[in-house]
């Protein structure tokens, strides 16, 4: 799997369904518009369900669970991550964890990176994570 890189300062849900569904980060937002989705909503990283149903729309299902450990994760797991409160609202950046034939890395849409392809795990802090099949 290869990493799409957001290109919104907003658009890691977007990105992170882009790299899930094997598409561009433009097909993905062209998608999401017409779900009525798009970067500029807040609720796009402070709430889960129009990521679901973005994803939901290329027929990728989901499952969320609280993070507990590395080795717990399935294969391809959206995690939320840079998870803070502001005003009492949760917010966090999404990003890809996949695991196969080449190893265990996570994809990091965040435009500023050197490496988009992460394996840094002590420094990525999950909070929970949406399983996908």
């Amino acid at each position: 799997m290869k990493p799409v890189i957001q290109q919104e300062i907003t658009g890691c849900a977007i990105a992170s369904t882009a790299a899930l569904a094997g598409i561009s980060y433009t097909a993905a937002k062209k998608a999401a518009k017409n779900l009525g989705i798009t970067a500029a909503d807040p609720t796009l990283w402070s709430d889960s369900i129009h990521i679901r149903r973005l994803l939901r729309h290329y027929n990728i299902k989901t499952d969320k669970t609280p993070f507990t450990d590395w080795q717990s994760l399935p294969e391809h797991a959206l995690l939320a991550i840079k998870w803070y409160l502001e005003k009492g609202t949760p917010y966090w950046h999404w990003v890809v964890f996949v695991r196969d034939t080449s190893g265990e890395y996570v994809l990091d849409s965040k435009k500023g990176l050197k490496q988009n392809v992460r394996t840094d795990f002590g420094r990525i802090k999950p909070k929970w994570f949406i399983g996908v099949k």
